[in-house]
């Protein structure tokens, strides 16, 4: 999927299509992840992905129109004053650690992609020295 973007170049007006993150490329990218799982916990619409049980991502299947990921509750807050209309307090989360990412916005996906690694590794980070080992070995 792409949007289009207008900017304002000099006395012109250009239109730059950037690429949209779809559901297949989120799975997909939260997949690649070592150890991550999926699976549907709440109702057959919430989709979670999971270290070693413990949930670093979380979508609507049917509308994903934003995305929740965990987050370092300074950064959260530096996140939601940059992105305001972007980056709220994680929906049906603690609002301190988790974010609600719009999935509709023109953020680039390298933007997003670091974000849910970033959520991935403070997951990670929380996790038994022995459940971190398997993962890296």
């Amino acid at each position: 999927m792409f949007k289009s973007i207008l900017f304002e170049v000099g006395r012109f007006l250009t239109v730059q299509l950037i690429n949209a993150m779809n559901i297949e490329e989120y799975r997909n990218f939260c997949l690649s992840f070592s150890g991550a799982t999926e699976d549907l916990p709440f109702d057959e619409n919430t989709l979670c992905f999971k270290i070693m049980g413990k949930i670093f991502s979380i979508c609507d299947i049917e509308e994903f129109e934003s995305i929740n990921l965990k987050c370092d509750p300074v950064k959260a807050i530096e996140l939601r004053e940059t992105y305001p209309d972007v980056v709220v307090p994680g929906y049906h989360m603690n609002k301190k650690h988790w974010n609600t990412v719009s999935m509709q916005s023109n953020l680039p996906d390298e933007l997003i992609k670091k974000w849910i690694t970033n959520s991935y590794n403070l997951v990670v980070a929380k996790l038994p020295k022995k459940d971190r080992e398997k993962l890296s070995g």
